[in-house]
């Protein structure tokens, strides 16, 4: 069986394989690097352009090692999970700084650096490099886990090792760069989520989820555990037509990107309430205001939170001495600041 799925796969890539992306059949680690950062939790469609934007602007480790980290985090601005750039800022600098801007070319060393996992570094390993280690992404743990007919849940620790040592097994270790894209752009165009082409798959004889009719079954996710709800209500602060912003510094969702004043509650609040409280009141002190405008309730789903918010905005008479913390930027320059998708939408009139 691995060697009849190997070669079946290699020549369903041969012959029917049509997925087209920048950064396939690349050699460069660089760029490898950053199209697999880009892709974590993002859609291939939607990575595309932010991939050819980064390497418009940053064609090799040095310039995105010296860049502004506002500069990369605004060309990052509404792909999420902002951890993984600042995973990509720290490691370029290492790269660029500490080994000359040669990118490391063995797993081990691959995987040691900061924001790479398993997967990545996999991938760069035999991309770049064709060494033979497997990579194992949600399409791949599909794949296997029809085809093998595999029912663990897929989020278990034993699971995933299996699915590692399975693919491992598999690996054409000839071909490994050419054996694990094809493996990738099958899940993801043949064996995928929704509505599988089966009658498309060279595998389906063989496919215990097609043979035992367990096709909308695998894999087996657990499920998943109810989002943290969470309620924001921004304060557009306007004094002379500059807005107050302040950089997030706390650990948590979008670290170092910029915000207006936020007060975070257990519910939402109405115009009446929100100015009721003593944090209103801190934040306006020392100035007389008057309230411009609030918005509509707006929210956005993250992965394991659900985010609630209104925007109110508020003319200052003075400069207050609550916001001391927080910086004055002219209303028409606040767009080249990196900002939540969240800040962004009420911006640009989205949500």
């Amino acid at each position: 069986m691995p060697n009849f799925f190997a070669e079946s796969l290699l020549k369903w890539n041969q012959e029917s394989n049509a997925r087209e992306m920048p950064w396939k059949g690349e050699k460069d680690p660089y760029r490898i690097w950053i199209s697999e950062i880009i892709l974590q939790q993002t859609r291939v469609e939607q990575g595309r352009a932010y991939y050819e934007r980064f390497i418009s602007r940053f064609p090799n480790v040095h310039l995105l090692a010296a860049a502004p980290e506002n500069e990369v985090f605004k060309l990052w601005e509404g792909l999420g999970y902002y951890s993984r750039c600042r995973n990509l800022i720290a490691t370029a600098k290492k790269i660029a700084l500490e080994m000359e801007g040669n990118f490391p070319d063995t797993y081990q060393d691959i995987s040691g650096l900061k924001g790479i996992g398993p997967y990545t570094a996999a991938a760069i390993s035999s991309f770049a490099f064709d060494l033979p280690h497997a990579v194992v992404d949600g399409n791949v743990v599909r794949v296997l886990s029809r085809v093998f007919g595999i029912n663990a849940p897929i989020d278990e620790a034993a699971t995933k090792k299996l699915f590692s040592t399975l693919a491992d097994d598999l690996l054409d270790r000839e071909q490994p760069a050419l054996y694990n894209q094809a493996i990738m752009d099958f899940g993801a165009t043949v064996c995928k989520p929704k509505n599988p082409e089966c009658g498309k798959c060279p595998l389906r004889e063989d496919c215990q989820a097609f043979v035992l009719k367990r096709i909308d079954q695998l894999p087996n996710k657990q499920k998943k555990a109810p989002k943290r709800k969470r309620y924001f209500h921004y304060l557009i602060f306007d004094h002379n037509g500059q807005l107050y912003l302040k950089k997030r510094s706390a650990k948590d969702i979008w670290q170092n990107l910029f915000e207006f004043c936020l007060y975070e509650s257990d519910r939402l609040l109405d115009e009446k309430e929100l100015t009721n409280t003593s944090f209103f009141r801190e934040m306006v002190r020392g100035s007389r205001y008057h309230m411009i405008h609030s918005s509509p309730v707006m929210k956005q789903q993250l992965t394991h939170q659900e985010l609630n918010g209104r925007f109110f905005r508020i003319k200052l008479h003075s400069n207050p001495e609550g916001l001391k913390e927080f910086t004055p930027v002219d209303e028409h320059e606040i767009g080249k600041l990196a900002m939540p998708r969240f800040i962004l939408s009420y911006l640009h009139g989205k949500m």
